[in-house]
């Protein structure tokens, strides 16, 4: 069975910094992309950071391109996204997921995720 679970979250001021760590199993971790998403309350949930099974290839969204910073450790099975100059509305559940198909942008599998929350 596909798991992940986000951690690391917390409560941080404006302009502060948070690591979050995705702790996966249930699969071969090395041969599978880990994607980084975020639903804020009353808001779709956004694709925000990808990185390949391999870790040669990264995506950010938009909204927190060059803020924060994905990697991963397979030999941990973990994937984790280094939060940076934080904003308030930075403020939401943060997840992460993979999928069957090994490609950024494919997603079978979602885990539970961490409250990020940025006081202004």
């Amino acid at each position: 069975e596909v798991q992940l679970q986000a951690s690391g979250g917390g409560l941080v001021q404006a302009g502060g910094s948070l690591r979050l760590s995705c702790a996966a199993s249930g699969f071969t971790f090395d041969e599978h992309h880990i994607g980084w998403f975020r639903q804020a309350p009353g808001k779709v949930r956004e694709g925000i950071s990808c990185i390949s099974s391999d870790g040669d290839y990264t995506w950010y969204g938009d909204s927190v391109k060059g803020r924060f910073t994905v990697s991963r450790d397979n030999a941990k099975n973990t994937a984790y996204l280094e939060l940076n100059s934080l904003e308030h509305e930075d403020t939401a559940v943060y997840s992460c997921g993979t999928g069957n198909t090994n490609r950024c942008g494919w997603y079978d599998y979602w885990g539970q995720g961490t409250q990020v929350t940025v006081s202004s």
